[in-house]
């Protein structure tokens, strides 16, 4: 499988999982809380499957790289 959450998005994804399964134990301690399952074993293994479905990108693991003379044209202009 390949990785297609950011960092960010998975650390996220654990935090807001753990919470709501937290809510099984305190709070409403109704077992929907078990859903929370979901978001931390996406963010654990970093793949979402609803992504590929709806057509997401894969989030980019390393940096592109620019050339010197894109990074000097203003965008939108076409110089040949």
């Amino acid at each position: 499988m390949k990785v297609n959450e950011s960092r960010f998005e998975r650390i996220l994804r654990v935090i807001v999982g753990l919470f709501i399964i937290s809510l099984t134990f305190w709070g409403p301690k109704s077992a929907w809380g078990w859903l929370g399952l979901i978001p931390v074993l996406t963010g654990v293994v970093g793949f979402c499957p609803l992504y590929v479905l709806a057509g997401r990108q894969p989030c980019h693991t390393e940096p592109e790289e620019k050339s010197t003379s894109d990074a000097s044209s203003p965008p939108g202009s076409d110089r040949d």
